[in-house]
């Protein structure tokens, strides 16, 4: 493998993911984009609708055109941001519904940031391939929201979820797996790129402003500095609340914290993101297998290593350890690209149906009851990958 090759295969597998939404996803039926496929490409047509996933496919055919212009691409653009805009953008008490069902109406109508601030990243995108005004008026919108209710003025950082009027919610959890804690690693980096999306449409001061205090959230709460891993899970106060390691967050973090400060322009921050991005890719490898793949999560105080490669941190993996290797200059964080590159193609991509199976166990038979497309299940982290390696 040579960097030519690899760019020629990234671009050949982002036009089959591509493609694979294209062709299989829209609903010409009610609207916007189907809620569900398996992994067999059977269709739930009257599946729910999720919101992050909308927002998701509005990132993904927005990034792709702006790459190579391809009107395809900006068609599909133009259809998820109209859905959203029409449909999951509350119109009374403002916000992004988590859900609607399969033709359009309301269903899990709390505010999750998480949504809001995908919402957030997504429309900034879009405003870049048209500079389409209701775009940017409603990325704005969605700052203004996680600004007023969810930013915590007293401790810093960004609390989980509210009611569909903007109560704190008792249930805070992002889904069944997770820990109901009212400041989460997960959410905060995902409000952390989009407000870094949002600043290359509207540098706007104070948005200079918060992210670098949400930089600073991670430098002094969420980054373990004696692992360098992240801490995932915390209460209102910063106190660490479990010992997962996420091997997906920690090397999708370690290139989102150094582009972010790039993109605010902040040089004191991108000095320091650059020490903490190699020292976080380090910190990664103790999750990566022999065959190349990463594991999904460790919990050292229960049940240990997760011995499962889920699809999205591959994807993670691939971007956060080229960029170790672009800040370094060290060959070896290359090789593991390769490596992983290597394994995603063998293992990951389903070579006759399309797209990328969720993962695989350990002895790499496909995870049963995953999903194709879903409310997780998107074409962001994969086409993500390849776009930002094609542009690298």
């Amino acid at each position: 493998m040579d960097l030519r090759q690899y760019k020629l295969e990234l671009q050949e597998e982002l036009d089959n993911i591509l493609n694979y939404w294209k062709e299989y996803t829209v609903d010409e039926t009610n609207g916007g984009f189907y809620g569900r496929i398996d992994n067999n490409n059977h269709l739930f047509k009257e599946a729910p609708k999720g919101s992050v996933l909308n927002a998701r496919i509005l990132w993904t055919f927005s990034a792709a055109y702006n790459a190579n212009k391809d009107p395809a691409w900006l068609n599909i653009a133009d259809r998820a941001f109209a859905y959203i805009s029409n449909y999951f953008e509350d119109r009374k008490h403002g916000g992004i519904y988590w859900s609607v069902d399969y033709t359009g109406r309301p269903l899990d109508t709390k505010k999750q940031i998480y949504a809001l601030a995908f919402v957030c990243y997504a429309c900034s995108e879009y405003y870049r391939c048209n500079h389409d005004e209701p775009a940017k008026e409603l990325a704005i919108r969605m700052y203004t929201l996680i600004r007023k209710y969810s930013f915590d003025e007293w401790k810093g950082g960004y609390l989980e979820a509210f009611t569909e009027d903007w109560r704190l919610l008792s249930d805070q959890r992002l889904s069944n797996k997770d820990a109901n804690e009212k400041k989460t690693t997960n959410t905060h980096l995902h409000v952390l790129e989009a407000y870094a999306n949002l600043y290359r449409i509207w540098p706007d001061p104070e948005l200079a402003v918060h992210i670098s205090l949400l930089l600073g959230n991670f430098d002094d709460y969420i980054i373990n500095k004696k692992t360098w891993h992240l801490d995932m899970f915390f209460d209102e106060h910063w106190n660490v609340k479990t010992d997962i390691i996420s091997f997906g967050h920690d090397i999708e973090a370690s290139w989102l914290l150094l582009e972010t400060a790039v993109i605010s322009g902040q040089d004191n921050w991108i000095e320091k993101m650059k020490t903490i991005a190699i020292k976080m890719a380090d910190a990664v490898t103790e999750g990566l297998d022999e065959d190349g793949g990463l594991w999904y999560e460790s919990e050292p105080s229960a049940h240990g290593l997760i011995k499962e490669k889920h699809w999205w941190p591959q994807a993670e993996a691939q971007v956060g350890f080229f960029n170790a290797w672009q800040v370094s200059g060290d060959d070896k964080y290359l090789q593991y690209v390769f490596r992983n590159w290597a394994f995603i193609k063998k293992h990951l991509l389903n070579k006759e149906k399309g797209e990328w199976f969720w993962g695989v166990r350990e002895d790499y038979s496909i995870m049963p009851g995953e999903d194709k497309v879903g409310i997780w299940k998107c074409p962001y982290h994969n086409g993500r990958a390849c776009l930002e390696i094609i542009h690298r």
